[in-house]
């Protein structure tokens, strides 16, 4: 194994790799830009929460408590998943697939990012302390160690954990459920299948090697292909959801018609005249999908309270 740091003023071997610093292995690990898009949205289930600026104390506090829960279930998963990781070519790199941070030392490093996220999130209520919590538990173990391994409706099951985050939010400003909290999870809960199936279509050789039994493996790519398009239907009819219920307003309405209008035209060349690299366009265009949804989201709630 490569030291750690490089001495000083020594130049590494022509043609040789730089083994990364240990922090940036401990980073992968909690996978930032993943816990990054999760915290936008819980931060917009906090701003939707309230007519005006939510509290601080609940956005710093929230999203602290969130966002290392987030990282603690990221690494859960980098450690239940590590022998399958070693076999797929997308994820054969990751610190413990490597060898490069032992098993224990990711244990104890998630626990104690689980430990400190709980505990920031207990002094706002103990709802949103508990639904993060259990929304951990959902992802690191209910789907990585079961229904990942179980069914090819692992995503679908599974989704509700990652679709949480906007109901998190809202919880950590206001202590309670609400109905419009909900219908964020529900866009999140669909959009997720065809995003994840878009990428296990670019992947599916990887996942057949690592025995892992996702629809294009179980079922063929063409099969996925038709389920990617009806859920970005269906995204299209949850996504007026939030207008026709008032939660939202026109520019909602316009700015997530063509945004889901753009996933399901990729879904539909996905379907009918695919070509090479397009599931992988496809799966790339739906993160975009999903942040420019709930920064529209975000807009329209700005807007309306301007108008007021």
């Amino acid at each position: 194994m490569t030291k750690l740091f490089q001495t000083a003023g020594r130049a590494p071997v022509k043609g040789s790799v730089v083994r990364p610093g240990v922090w940036q292995d401990y980073l992968t690990i909690t996978k930032p830009k993943v816990v990054a898009m999760l915290l936008l949205t819980a931060l917009v289930g906090m701003c939707l929460a309230v007519p005006g600026i939510p509290p601080i104390k609940a956005v710093v506090l929230g999203l602290a408590g969130i966002g290392l829960q987030s990282a603690a279930a990221a690494a859960f998963n980098h450690v239940l998943d590590r022998r399958f990781d070693a076999q797929m070519a997308r994820t054969h790199h990751r610190p413990l697939a490597k060898g490069r941070i032992a098993t224990t030392r990711a244990v104890g490093f998630a626990t104690v990012l689980m430990v400190l996220g709980f505990a920031l999130l207990w002094q706002l209520n103990a709802l949103t302390a508990w639904l993060t919590f259990a929304s951990l538990v959902g992802y690191a173990v209910v789907y990585t160690v079961w229904l990942k391994h179980a069914t090819p409706q692992n995503i679908v099951i599974g989704g509700l954990a990652g679709a949480a985050p906007p109901l998190l939010g809202w919880t950590a400003v206001t202590g309670q459920l609400d109905p419009h909290a909900l219908l964020l999870v529900m866009l999140v809960f669909t959009w997720t299948p065809p995003h994840f199936w878009a990428l296990a279509i670019h992947r599916k050789a990887d996942y057949a090697r690592a025995g892992i039994p996702m629809l294009p493996v179980t079922h063929g790519i063409e099969f996925t292909k038709t389920m990617v398009l009806l859920y970005t239907v269906m995204l299209v009819l949850v996504g007026l959801l939030p207008w026709l219920t008032g939660m939202s307003g026109l520019f909602y309405l316009a700015g997530s018609s063509i945004l889901n209008l753009g996933f399901v035209a990729y879904a539909l060349k996905l379907k009918f005249a695919d070509v090479p690299g397009h599931a992988w366009a496809t799966f790339k265009y739906s993160i975009w999908h999903l942040l420019g949804l709930f920064v529209v989201l975000l807009g329209d709630h700005w807007l309306l309270a301007l108008l007021r």
